[in-house]
Formats: structure tokens, sequence, C-alpha cells
């Protein structure tokens, strides 16, 4: 809201709408939900600036039924002269009458204003009048909506208004998710109409009303008058029958369907018909009695109808466009009729839905043929997946396809339907929830390259998830709850985690889904996922996907042996919510990968679990973001508590966006302790210098070349580098006590090895507690001014890990470690100290009373005045050649002894 407010004003939008950005990514990677985000007290004072001699009147259309008090937005309606007008619920069409209960809550409101129009003696002009205000509003609200007829939107309402009253309230409102197919099919929207205009329709046409005799008092009213476009049959018979020329849309609830002869033209009008009778185990109510008088339907339901399966009565309607029968039998009093009649009505059909219907015939190959146009197939209840097997060739346009809540059992295999998808590039919408005997995904899914929403809610006999050669990428939505179907299912490309019942598995069958791995690899539009009940989920890759937050608390839940997690490629990643403490404990997460770069090298390898028995976690991690640490710290955290000394724990961080470092995660194993300084192996060298005759002597007066050997390659088990450009590096390094754990905090209090490279950044690293830190390698990063700041020199209990110190091509650097408090042990377990091109270098490390006692190797070239800082404490000089004494800087070094085995220093 603030933001909009701070648009209405026009304000610059290269300050005050980059904060608004800036603070969005940061809420990002907070994990902080769109609901719960706070105004930006910044912006709040940009806002009352230009506000607060001015007198102004805010209208604001309020979402929802809660005050909201705009003085922290930077409006003051209190002692200025700025006044606020809103309304309450702009998203839904209501008819309540709580106008006590909203009053009731109010503490900034000065003056509530209601209408009780619709409770007393309003009439329907005046409610028509309201609603066709309402719909312009709605045009209004979407751009892409200018040109578009209110009195279509109008339409739309009243429809859905007829629909909520009468026949949504018989079927317990199964059927709401069509409204969309309702307006098209009808003639109320075009078919030209695009897809926008009837999602956002669908969205903001949504009747609300908890008192249910004030809506039937309302729509009763409505339905009075003789221009009204619905008529409602309950009870016996015809409840009222009038001519009225526009009557269109029809719903009968009686059981006895007997119709007079005037009201034989309202049916010969209608272009929605919808017959729902008692539910009952036997259906008796058939509606032959007057589908033959409809000739010109667009939309017919039959629900818990009676008729025969050989000859139905809707085969008499031409030009159907939307076809729905609901628990519908057979009914063999009929079968004297025409038993080869002609099913070329379904030619014009768009929409067929089939709910507990055992209607064979209706989805035989032959008549199959003869649906050239549908579009969108429901199946629940009698066929299950094996219907695929039949698809090959036909239904071409399909977008939409759903075979669900399956009551036979398959009969054909897998590889039966590995062909049927080849031809259905519209297809969008894919929902197989409930087919339990489906053992693998057919082959060839990867064809449908328009496939947006894949449902497998229930799919217990999955082995995996995955085909050969991967999921579409344009797959945007994917559930799989293994605690059965969804109660209700949506048309929209969103997962309604609402209606993902049950809450538990079925007490009658707690069979647990036999799916070990799931691959969404590739599915680069990928952002919306429900992951349930899956016990034995042990392998989950979404890398590629556009996931922007992974919630282990609300996506991916009741997961229990889940061991191994992929997010490749995931550039969009912002955010892992891993639970709270309590729920961390259930985690059995082994290998995590993670690389959030924009393009990441492929075909890694993935080594098996067998191969890593022995460790609790192996994280491996890209960061083209370092906010992404923070969520990082905490699984390393979580894993360490678990374990003394870390044992069985490997990371490999590396914070970095460009893709010529590293190449990609590697997921090859470390050894610890592999980095403790030069081994006895050979040395790789590389030249120090262009002078190859120069010489020094150290010792016994023994030559040798100016050669700078290169530092070990392996890496401990607990390593991090960073490299390159890595978005709020500087930040993430900084620790703040107030703030959340960052890549900073891991840095200090869980790395083994460090190293920094090629970065551009200026920032020191973190300062604080390095318990653990015992290598470190930094080289060519020409902005560092300090390695490790004062603060930085924080060594508890005298423990002092850091072992050896490799520092090259820093162009500004003036020192390594700076003069902080003195430490009476300072450095105590380092062994090497390699210094090579710091032409800045005033002094490499502070030197205290007993400092370096274990320093085995000095290796400085091309420093021009690198010397320890000498503060604290008198200490002898290493007598080395004086042709280097002056030229090197070198003193106050320890007593050359059996411990300093290697001196070097050159210019």
């Amino acid at each position: 809201m603030q933001r909009k407010i701070a648009e209405e004003l026009k304000l610059d939008p290269e300050t005050v709408m980059a904060t608004f950005d800036k603070q969005d990514e940061e809420d990002d990677f907070n994990g902080v939900d769109l609901g719960s985000r706070d105004v930006i007290p910044s912006v709040s004072q940009v806002i009352a600036k230009p506000l607060i001699n001015r007198k102004f009147m805010m209208v604001f259309l309020n979402g929802s039924d809660d005050e909201v008090d705009v003085r922290s937005f930077g409006i003051s309606p209190e002692y200025l002269d700025h006044i606020i007008l809103w309304t309450f619920k702009r998203r839904s069409l209501t008819i309540h009458d709580h106008r006590d209960e909203i009053s009731s809550k109010l503490r900034y409101t000065h003056l509530f204003f209601f209408d009780y129009l619709l409770t007393n003696q309003s009439s329907t002009s005046e409610f028509h009048a309201l609603l066709h205000e309402e719909a312009a509003n709605i045009v209004a609200r979407h751009p892409w909506m200018q040109g578009v007829d209110p009195t279509m939107v109008m339409e739309c309402c009243l429809y859905e208004l007829f629909l909520q009253y009468s026949f949504h309230r018989a079927t317990g409102f199964d059927w709401v998710a069509h409204s969309p197919n309702y307006w098209v099919c009808d003639g109320i929207i075009k078919r030209d109409g695009t897809r926008e205009i009837t999602d956002a329709l669908h969205q903001e046409i949504h009747w609300e009303c908890d008192d249910t005799s004030l809506f039937d008092e309302v729509f009763e009213r409505l339905m009075e008058d003789p221009e009204a476009p619905f008529l409602v049959v309950k009870k016996d018979g015809i409840s009222y029958s009038r001519e009225s020329p526009c009557c269109r849309w029809i719903c009968m609830t009686s059981k006895n369907l007997t119709i007079q002869e005037d009201t034989k033209a309202i049916l010969e009008r209608a272009s929605s018909l919808f017959v729902a009778l008692d539910k009952s185990e036997n259906p008796q109510g058939s509606p032959n009695v007057f589908l033959k008088h409809c000739c010109n339907l667009g939309v017919l339901i039959l629900s818990h109808c009676s008729f025969s399966f050989m000859s139905p009565p809707f085969l008499q309607c031409e030009g159907l466009k939307f076809l729905g029968l609901d628990h519908c039998t057979h009914d063999s009093r009929s079968e004297g009729g025409d038993n080869n009649a002609s099913w070329v009505c379904l030619q014009s059909l768009w929409v067929l839905d089939l709910r507990y219907t055992e209607l064979d015939d209706i989805l035989s190959e032959d008549n199959m043929d003869i649906m050239t146009n549908l579009r969108e197939l429901n199946i629940e209840g009698f066929m299950c997946w094996q219907l695929i097997s039949r698809l090959q060739g036909r239904l071409c346009y399909l977008q939409k396809l759903r075979i669900i809540k399956p009551t036979h059992k398959a009969e054909t295999t897998s590889t039966d339907c590995n062909n049927s998808f080849v031809d259905k590039i519209d297809l969008e919408i894919l929902d197989l929830s409930g087919n339990r005997d489906m053992d693998n995904l057919p082959a060839n899914l990867s064809m449908v390259k328009s496939l947006q929403m894949l449902i497998l809610d229930g799919c217990d006999g999955l082995a995996n998830v995955a085909v050969p050669d991967g999921l579409p990428s344009s797959l945007r939505s994917f559930s799989f709850d293994g605690y059965g179907p969804a109660t209700k299912w949506t048309s929209s490309f969103k997962l309604p985690l609402e209606f993902s019942e049950p809450k538990q598995p079925h007490d009658a069958d707690k069979r647990g889904a036999k799916t070990s791995k799931i691959s969404l690899q590739g599915c680069t539009q990928l952002e919306n996922l429900f992951l349930r009940g899956l016990p034995n989920l042990v392998e989950l890759d979404l890398s590629g996907s556009a996931i922007k937050v992974l919630d282990l608390k609300a996506m991916v839940v009741d997961v229990p042996v889940l061991k191994r997690l992929f997010l490749l490629g995931c550039e969009n990643l912002r955010a892992i919510i891993w639970g709270s403490d309590d729920s961390m404990e259930q985690l059995k997460l082994e290998e995590v990968c993670i690389d959030t770069r924009a393009k990441r090298t492929l075909g890694l390898a993935r080594p098996s679990l067998a191969q890593h028995k022995h460790r609790s976690l192996q994280l491996h991690a890209v960061l083209a973001d370092a906010r992404l640490g923070r969520y990082l710290y905490r699984l390393v955290k979580h894993y360490a508590g678990r374990r003394p000394y870390y044992e069985g724990i490997h990371f490999n961080i590396h914070a970095t966006s460009s893709v010529e470092y590293g190449g990609g995660v590697q997921l090859e194993a470390t050894v610890n302790e592999r980095t403790a300084g030069p081994s006895n192996s050979p040395q790789h060298h590389v030249l120090a210098s262009p002078y190859g005759d120069v010489t020094t002597e150290i010792g016994n007066n023994v030559p040798i070349m100016l050669v700078f050997p290169q530092p070990p390659a392996q890496r401990s088990d607990h390593h991090v580098e960073i490299s390159g450009e890595s978005r709020s590096l500087g930040s993430e390094l900084l620790r703040d006590m107030r703030a959340q754990a960052s890549l900073g905090d891991l840095t200090v209090y869980f790395a083994e090895s460090l190293h920094v490279h090629d970065a551009a950044t200026s920032a020191s690293m973190p300062s604080g507690n390095w318990r653990r830190l015992k290598w470190c390698h930094v080289e060519r990063c020409p902005n560092l001014d300090t390695i490790f700041p004062a603060e930085g020199l924080e060594f508890k209990h005298n423990n002092q890990p850091l072992q050896t110190i490799w520092a090259s091509d820093l162009q500004m650097a003036r020192c390594i470690w700076s003069q902080g408090v003195k430490e009476f042990n300072s450095f105590e377990k380092l062994q090497h100290l390699h210094l090579r091109s710091c032409p800045r270098l005033q002094f490499a490390l502070p030197v205290w009373i007993a400092s370096f006692p274990s320093l085995q190797t000095l290796h400085i070239i091309h420093c021009v005045g690198p010397k320890p800082a000498t503060r604290g404490g008198e200490l002898e000089p290493i007598k080395i050649s004086s042709k280097f004494e002056s030229s090197a800087n070198i003193s106050k070094l320890p007593k050359p002894s059996s411990v300093l085995t290697k001196v070097w220093s050159s210019y």
C-alpha cells in the first residue's frame, strides 16, 4: 500500500521506488511473506513532506474487514487536513448485515457509512445499478480489460449469483471452478475472449454472504423481476412459471420433473440448464421430458439423474459446448430407444466433465474422434489413467486433462501410454490424482511443451517422478500429496493449499507412497510446489527451477527420509525455510547442493549416498548472492550441534556470481585436515621475479632460486571460498549481532579453510572468534586494505588453530591482520606465512610476547615494506643476509632455531 501511495504522488522513481525494490529484495531473502511486510520509515518521511501543507482526500479500497492505521505511511488525518475515504471487502461481492460488527472494531475512523438498501425497500433496478457500478470498477482495476463492456461483467456476476443460490448449494460447491467455462460456453463472454479476462473475472467475482436467509431474500426478490435472466425450479414441479424473453439460465432441483405448456418457450430459449436432484443411491429423475425442448443449450449439467446410456437425452442438444454428468446411472427401462443414436453433438463440445458416471461409450475411440473441438476433459470416479492410451492422435487441441480418483484398477501397463502425448502441444493442466496403480509417468510427457500444472496427489504407486528427457520446462505448478487427492480442484495455475485435504492420511488405507525420487530438473518456470506425506522420498531435484522460496514447513512437508536436495541453477532462489528448531530435529538431509548462478556447468557427477555413509551432512553451495548464506548457517549450526567436533559434517561454500570460477558445484569427496601446510610431497613453484639470477642466503649460505610455492590444492572438509562478484558480499561479511546470522557468521564459527581470490570487494573478513580456521589463502583482491580487522584477533581459551596464511597480489593491502587487543599467545600454532606482491604492506601480523612459537616457514617476496608490529614485547631478530635485511624491513622475529626451518625474502 505504501508503494501505491508513492506512485500516486509520483515520487522520484530513482530514489523512492528503488528503496521499495531494495527492501522487497531484502524481505525476500529474509523469508518475509507479502502479507507480513512492514512500512519503510524513510519513505514515510518522504511521503509526509509534500503532504504536510496540503489538503487532500485519499480513497482507499480496503480488501479486508480490518482497519488500517495510515499514520505509519506518512499520512496524518489526526492533526492535518487529510481525509481518508475507504471501503471494505473490495475483492468480494458481499451481501451481509454485520455493520455493527465492523463498526465495533474501528479505532481511527470518525464516520462510518453503510448501505442498508438490500435488506429493506430496495428495488431490482437499484440493485442492478449498484452491480453495474461494481462491474465498471472491476474493469477499471485491470488495464488489459479496458474496452470490455461492464454489462458483460455484470452478467457474469448475476450468473455466479444464480449458481450460488441454486446449483452450487445443491452440489456442495463442487463445480465452482468451472465458472470461466460457464461464461464462455453460455455465450456471455465470446469465445475470442482472452484467458486473462476470464481468469481475472474468476478471481474477482465471488459472492459472500454469511446469512443464508438474507441471501435468499435478495435473490428471490431479483427473480420476481420479469427481466431476470434466471429461473430456479425447486420442490415438486415448477415452483414459478412465467413467460419472459430474458430467462436464459435454469436450475432444477425437483425430482418430479413435470413441465407445463407455457414453459416450453423458456426451455427453448435456455442457454444454460442445471439439473441437481437429491443425492441418493438410486437416482429416479429422468431429464428426457424436458431436454427435447432445449435446442439452444450451451451448458448442460445433470447431477444424480437416471437415463439410458445407450441413447442419452443430451444427444438432442446440438450446439452443446459444456456437458457435465455427475453420479448419473443407466436406466434400463429406457433401452427401447434408438440404440444406434448419433453422437454427432459431441463435435461442438469444448468441455466434458464426467463424475462417477460410467458412461463408457462417450469415451470410445470413435466418439473421441468426433470431439475435434474439445478443450477440457475431466473424469472423476470411474476410469483410471489407462484412458491415456486412447489419446494418441485424438483430442489434439486438449488444454486440460483430469483423470482423478478412479474406482477401477488399471488393466494396462505404463508402456501402453508412452506415445499418448506426442501431439498434445496445447495441454496445460494434467491431473492424475488418485491413480494409485500407476507405477511410472508416460515417457513422452516431456513433449507436452505447454504443460503448466502437473498434479499427482495420491499416486502412491509411482516409483519415481521422472521421465527420460525431463518434464517440460514450461511447468509452473507441481503437486504430489501422499495424503490423497484434493477435495476440490482449481482451474487456475496456482496450487490452492487450502484445498489440499485431507489434513492427515486416511485411516482406512495408510499405504505409504513408494516414490523415492522426484526430479523437476529443467522446469525453468516452476514457482509453485507442494509435496506432502511421502515417507519414502529420498531425493528431490529442483535444479533450474524458478522457485523463489523453498519452505520446508509449508511446501515440502512430512518427508521423513529426504536425504538429497538439489537446487543447481536456481537463480531466483531467495530463501530456504527449514522450519522451527523442533521440526529441524526431524531433518535427515545428507546431501544439499545449491548453485544460484544464472548459468552453470551441466552434467555434474552426483555420487550415490552409499559412498558417504559416514557423513551426516554434505553441503555444496555456490551463492550468486551472499544473503542466501543466512539459511546455510542455520543448517550447518543445526548439524554441528548434533555431533561433537562437527564429526561427519562437510561443507564447501563458494560466494561468487561468475561462471568462470569453480565451474559448478563439485561433489568429489575431500579429506579432512589436508590443508595444514606444506607436505613432504614435491611442491609446484611459480617464478617470483623476472630476475632469476638473484639469490639469497639462508641458514648455511645455501643459494636458492627466487621461487614461490603454490598453495595446496586440497581443501578442508569445512571450506569457504569467495571470488569474483557475489551480491551483498560486503554487508554479509559484516557481522551484526542484532541481525540474523549470515555468511560471515558461518565463516567465523565453522570454516577451517578460507580462500578469497579475484574479488572486487573492499570489505575485510568478519570479526569474531575464529575458533576453527586453520588455513587462509587470499590472492588477487585489488581493493582489500585489511584482510582481518583488529576485532578478528579473538581466540578464546588460548585456542589458536590458524596454521597457514597465504597472501599474494594484494595491491592495496596495508596489513594482513590489524593490530588489536593484546594477546599473550598470539598465533601460537602458526606454522607457515607466505606473502607475495603486496607492495603497500606495512606489516603482516601483530607480534606479542611468545608469538609464533610454531613458525616453520616465512616466505616474503615483492613486499616493499613488510614488518611485523612490535608493540607489546621485545623479541630477538632473526639473523638473515644483510643484503635483504634493510630492503625487506624484516625485524623482531623469534630467534632462529630448529623450529624455524625456512626464511625467504626478496623485493
